[in-house]
């Protein structure tokens, strides 16, 4: 039996952020583009070198990037909207950044979730363009690793059924012909890297685990019948992951060299169906057994007798062992963290030591012993060391958890009720402005707050310091006349990591960085103990913001769904009853904010959409207890407060009902970059709450003009009546320069302004 270990994707962030680091420098001028092309390189090659060094036995070539690999395909195919002509003069790669980020010329493309992970990707626009293969980044690649480190890789690439289904742009007459331009294309590359010495190439289709209808299947069946025509040379696995396969019996039978299946997040269904179907003895199998989204050490004796019994049944001659997903959701590696308590920093598995496991189950399944004595009983040792830790037995936190009734999940009257009371209470004008909540982190107060953290400044001199800053933008807001005010977030790092600091339960690494979007980087806290609240966390820095104006200072948390969703989290007790532990921790910081006398409070949940499961008819449980952890945060406020959320990128088409079910008086939407989606869905779909629809994309550095704004408000108030209309951006502006924050802001307000001008004059 041939037996091989390898990963589906590495982290390209670098063990100290190296790539991120180095595309900022190019996007501030500090390095011209030769340089950058040669330190990427380095970067490239070195991660290669690290996966070798670790025992990869086939490593992945292609899952590297410049900003997002779907981004990455749609400019190697030539899918580029016609807006971009405007910079035909310019080199490709200052093309390839303006379609991520825009320019002061034109808008970015669409950004959202890449399918129920934190990871953003660049939604590819197809315009009906002449497609041709631009530049072939992956054969490159692949050439580069061969000739300078000898390593005959893996290419991989986002399949085509995938590819079209994250795309947008046709219809149902116009994806037959989107299919039918792509599909040489794919074969032309895969051609050329099969010309070029790959013996195998890496085909990523996660949409096969989505619901397929019969049509579906049928299309998936003719696209790979003629690609595998195309290239009949070519062994090619198709590699699946975030669920179980769809239609197994069909979709493994497909005319390619091997299939790759997730035995982490679809082991039940994916087992089920190799009981009942089997598998082709003629193909490769890969076994994704270790789990590509979390940091936890495996227990080796279960994931040997898991990958025995996925032998036995479908008795395949060929077998990899593998991550159930790319790694790049989880960071490097573990070694930076020594100050995390030992029982805890024992249990972690980051990348590297993921690729460790891998190397010693596969070592195992091939010779029948480990490779290093013990090592069974340790990872089991680990496992159970933290499982029995007092942090997990909070009785306190468990009894409030029991005790939970139905009447916690639902304000005391309805919305048309509160609405009228704190529009007396509030006294707003119509179209009132705000923000999201945080302002720029400038390079001061990322220093000042290094400088505390490292004990250089005192806990005096940081409190004055936030103070002064909070008191300068509540200054600049005022000037430029927004209605609602925020205290701008200055003494928090993220806007989970600030809360798990002070809520017991969390633990928080040194460098355990992992990619949000682009250069974008988080380090999600680990929730590896019971969650309680001990005492108030936003309550000072927003009274003393609230005692600098008349005007209302918002209170800011974050939501329990999303503390849950962007943190690592324990295994040995179920996701709902975590998010009921946060739910019941935020309901007493909002209890703590109203006794201060604040009126106003936001409680984002910009990651609820991202943690549906991919199958829709998993999807009412996870709502029901997502929305409930919601509700039991905000359900015991008085009635005339008003209660906000905010949600970030997603498809919000086929979402309307969770967002409104959440009940919240306020939400606002991250849609500027799919504004007129959103406009379509709610002819549709009314809304009845209130709602404000991002006016302009913060994740952009251009400033939106006053026209420009106007033009998305006008449109917006044809589906959103005026009692109901607020005007926001799209999100938070920590990433934001602040010359570019209160230029973009100022326009927001004058645009708002002539909105009421205009509304009142009709």
């Amino acid at each position: 039996m041939n037996i091989v270990s390898n990963v589906i994707g590495y982290p390209y962030i670098g063990a100290n952020r190296e790539w991120k680091q180095t595309l900022e420098k190019f996007w501030k001028k500090e390095i011209e583009e030769d340089v950058f092309e040669e330190q990427l390189k380095i970067i490239r090659l070195n991660r290669l070198k690290r996966q070798q060094d670790l025992g990869l036995q086939l490593i992945t070539i292609g899952d590297y990037t410049k900003y997002d690999r779907v981004l990455d395909l749609a400019v190697m195919f030539n899918l580029i909207p016609e807006r971009y002509n405007i910079l035909q003069n310019a080199s490709p790669l200052t093309k390839y950044y303006a379609m991520a980020r825009g320019t002061d010329e034109v808008i970015a493309s669409e950004m959202t979730k890449w399918f129920n992970t934190n990871y953003h990707y660049i939604v590819p626009e197809y315009e009906n363009q002449e497609l041709f293969l631009t530049n072939n980044y992956i054969l490159q690649q692949f050439e580069e690793a061969k000739n300078e480190l000898g390593i005959i890789g893996k290419p991989t690439l986002i399949g085509p059924y995938t590819f079209v289904d994250l795309a947008k742009g046709y219809d149902e007459k116009t994806r037959a012909a989107f299919f039918l331009k792509l599909l040489p294309l794919y074969a032309e590359v895969i051609q050329q890297l099969v010309d070029a010495g790959a013996d195998w190439i890496q085909i990523e289709e996660p949409s096969f685990t989505k619901n397929l209808e019969e049509e579906e299947i049928l299309l998936i069946e003719e696209v790979y019948k003629q690609l595998t025509e195309a290239v009949p040379q070519a062994n090619i696995l198709i590699q699946t992951y975030f669920e179980a396969l769809t239609s197994f019996e069909r979709l493994c039978n497909l005319p390619v060299a091997g299939i790759g299946l997730d035995f982490v997040h679809g082991k039940k269904e994916n087992m089920k169906s190799l009981l009942q179907y089997g598998f082709p003895k003629d193909k490769t199998l890969s076994i994704g057994i270790i789990n590509g989204r979390d940091i936890w050490s495996v227990n080796l004796a279960e994931a040997v007798s898991t990958i025995s019994t996925v032998k036995q049944l479908s008795g395949v001659n060929d077998l990899w062992i593998s991550s159930s997903c790319s790694l790049q959701h989880v960071p490097v590696t573990k070694k930076s963290e020594q100050n995390l308590p030992h029982e805890l920093y024992d249990a972690l598995a980051f990348a590297d030591e993921k690729i460790r496991e891998i190397a010693h189950i596969t070592n195992y399944i091939q010779h029948g012993t480990w490779s290093k004595e013990g090592i069974v009983a340790d990872s089991i040792k680990v496992i159970e060391s933290l499982a029995t830790h007092a942090i997990r037995k909070n009785e306190q936190v468990k009894a409030l958890v029991e005790g939970i009734k139905d009447s916690d999940f639902s304000r005391s009257v309805p919305f048309k009720e509160r609405q009228v009371l704190q529009k007396k209470s509030l006294k707003l004008p119509d179209f009132p402005t705000t923000t999201i909540g945080s302002f720029p982190q400038s390079q001061l107060v990322k220093k000042t707050r290094s400088a505390w953290r490292k004990k250089e400044i005192t806990d005096e001199q940081y409190d004055a310091f936030v103070k002064e800053e909070t008191a300068r933008w509540i200054q600049i807001q005022e000037e430029i006349g927004l209605d609602v005010l925020v205290h701008g977030e200055f003494e928090r790092t993220d806007m989970v990591e600030y809360f798990g600091e002070h809520l017991t339960g969390f633990a928080f690494t040194k460098n355990a960085w992992v990619v949000s979007y682009g250069s974008r980087c988080v380090k999600p806290p680990i929730i590896y103990g019971d969650v309680e609240w001990t005492h108030p966390m936003t309550v000072k820095e927003v009274v003393e913001a609230q005692k600098l104006t008349s005007r209302y200072v918002k209170g800011m948390l974050t939501g329990p769904i999303t503390i849950l969703n962007w943190s690592f989290v324990r295994e040995d007790i179920s996701r709902k009853e975590v998010a009921f532990q946060l739910g019941l921790a935020i309901q007493q910081e909002v209890k703590a904010l109203e006794d201060a006398g604040i009126k106003i409070i936001q409680i984002d949940e910009p990651a609820l959409r991202e943690g549906l499961p991919l199958r829709k008819e998993n999807w009412d449980e996870y709502l029901q207890w997502a929305v409930d952890s919601f509700k039991l945060a905000t359900s015991k406020v008085a009635v005339d407060t008003q209660i906000h959320t905010h949600m970030c990128y997603c498809e919000f088409n086929d979402f309307i009902d969770p967002i409104r079910a959440l009940d919240a008086d306020v939400i606002s939407l991250e849609t500027s970059r799919s504004h007129g989606e959103l406009i379509n869905s709610l002819k549709v779909h009314p809304y009845e709450l209130g709602i404000g629809l991002g006016v302009y994309d913060i994740h952009s550095p251009r400033i939106p003009s006053v026209a420009e704004i106007s033009s998305i408000l006008e449109e917006s108030l044809a589906v959103i009546p005026t009692e109901q209309f607020w005007v926001n951006p799209d999100c938070g502006l920590k990433t934001r320069h602040e010359s570019e924050t209160i230029a973009s802001l100022t326009n927001m307000v004058e645009a708002a302004k002539l909105l009421r001008a205009q509304v009142l004059s009709v």
